[in-house]
């Protein structure tokens, strides 16, 4: 190895720096994916509220109707 190499390799932002810099840089990125898993079953979830919000209005309009089909007074 040459002496120019050697004397880069031996400098602090090469040896302490850079191994830092490129740990936080992977750790963002598989976090950054994290997230987007979180916000997926986020929307998976707010997709089935909305199913189940939809099917209680419906029971409540069918159970009105019912009510006032089997009313006692009339």
């Amino acid at each position: 190895m040459n002496p120019a190499a050697a004397n880069i390799l031996q400098q602090p932002f090469i040896q302490v720096a850079l191994p830092i810099l490129i740990g936080l840089t992977l750790a963002a990125c598989l976090q950054n994916r994290r997230f987007d898993d979180v916000n997926r079953r986020i929307d998976e979830v707010i997709g089935l509220l909305d199913r189940i919000e939809t099917k209680l209005d419906n029971h409540n309009e069918r159970i009105a109707r019912l009510e006032e089909r089997t009313s006692l007074v009339r």
